[in-house]
């Protein structure tokens, strides 16, 4: 199978992440009740719950005893409060500059210690992004795509660090992005340059790796500040 054939999401996983990541839940939005859950995805508690671990693990949701599921975000008695600060007080040239720095050289190690479930997820992102109808959908695949890379590192304390560089990301103030189109063209700049990130993933070449993140994250710089 060709890198970018199309994937079937048939495991209990794939499944219940399709369902909210298409679902829109926002971060710290509740998911339905295990037993609803059960009975729309024709899944045993077991599969279940063994399929919420998995998700847990990627720090998609999170669970709390008596309570529910949640979808991550602003956990309570983490360090949530602190990224988020120092979101604040970033600028959105910082954040890129951050971003080049850290993200090429996971996506090295990513091409050395990715697993075939790790592209699976890759791909998947990568196909959901070239059929969102609209920008959000396109950017939460595009979020998914970046966290996949880190978890194809097979690197906790880099999946650690990617994930709290999400979290400041996303508290940075932007200002107005101005959209011209309801969804991303099939000429946007990054579908290609995903691609190329993913290829070189799939090659086992960590120096085409690190060097198409990189391009990707300066062409991305280049769209919002100009050559940096």
């Amino acid at each position: 199978m060709s890198l970018f054939e199309p994937v079937k999401a048939n495991t209990a996983e794939e499944r219940l992440r399709g369902y909210i990541i298409d679902g829109a839940y926002k971060a710290g939005d509740r998911l339905p009740p295990e037993r609803e859950l059960t009975e729309k995805f024709e899944l045993t508690r077991a599969a279940l719950r063994k399929a919420l671990d998995a998700l847990e693990r990627e720090g998609l949701i999170w669970r709390h005893v008596g309570k529910g599921t949640f979808v991550a975000g602003d956990r309570p008695g983490e360090s949530g409060g602190a990224l988020m600060e120092i979101g604040r007080r970033l600028t959105p040239f910082r954040m890129m500059r951050a971003r080049l720095t850290i993200e090429p050289a996971i996506a090295r190690e990513a091409a050395v210690n990715a697993s075939g479930d790790a592209m699976t997820r890759m791909k998947l992102a990568l196909e959901r992004a070239h059929s969102a109808s609209n920008w959000h959908d396109y950017e939460v695949q595009d979020d998914m795509f970046h966290r996949s890379i880190a978890e194809a590192s097979d690197n906790l304390l880099l999946l650690t660090l990617f994930d709290q560089l999400n979290q400041v990301r996303r508290a940075v103030t932007w200002g107005n992005v101005t959209r011209e189109t309801v969804r991303p063209s099939n000429s946007h700049s990054s579908f290609a340059e995903h691609e190329a990130i993913a290829a070189a993933i799939a090659a086992r070449n960590p120096e085409s790796a690190y060097e198409s993140m990189r391009n990707h994250l300066r062409s991305v710089s280049d769209r919002l500040f100009g050559e940096i």
